[in-house]
């Protein structure tokens, strides 16, 4: 029986996460499966990937083939890469401490770059929020001057009005009395 590393379907249309299984490759895509050693969901930034580190290097020692996307995961995770060290171990080019060693110094620049990445995206999302915020502030200084340019017209038009109705008052009290004379 010829076991997969593969991906195994769930979630909605148009919003899909994975659980990462071990199944024979005969099995439907979302049918039976030997075990579940993690899940993938594409959908956040950076995506999230949950893994049984241990399962997973188990199942790849013992001769379990993972598909393209999953072989991408796991080297993401570091099980290709500790994989390849045990081996160097067995094959005795170097000791298990060394091979420790440098899977630790993988790891740690592996979690900086990932650090970096995150950091880098909060950044950008908080500039994007500053631009929006002057935008919106800018829009509204020209509402408000809009605003008030309305309101000293309306106030202009009313004093003009207001006089206009008391001119005509007055030059029809003056008209009489010159056409008395």
């Amino acid at each position: 029986m010829p076991a997969k590393i593969r991906l195994q379907r769930h979630g909605r249309k148009g919003y899909a996460y994975y659980h990462i299984v071990i199944a024979d490759s005969r099995a439907p895509r979302d049918g039976k499966f030997i075990e579940r050693i993690g899940s993938y969901n594409p959908n956040t930034n950076p995506a999230t990937i949950d893994l049984k580190f241990e399962r997973a290097l188990h199942w790849l020692t013992t001769g379990a083939q993972p598909t393209d996307t999953t072989r991408n995961i796991l080297s993401a995770e570091g099980v290709l890469m500790k994989k390849h060290l045990l081996e160097g171990v067995k094959k005795g080019a170097f000791d298990a401490a060394e091979a420790d060693k440098r899977f630790e110094a993988w790891k740690a620049s592996k979690e900086a770059n990932v650090n970096k990445t995150k950091e880098q995206l909060a950044a950008e999302k908080a500039t994007a929020a500053k631009a929006r915020m002057a935008a919106e502030v800018e829009v509204n200084k020209a509402k408000a001057a809009e605003l008030a340019k309305k309101k000293s017209d309306a106030i202009a038009a009313a004093a003009e009005a207001e006089a206009a109705a008391n001119a005509p008052a007055e030059v029809a009290a003056e008209e009489p009395a010159e056409v008395a004379e």
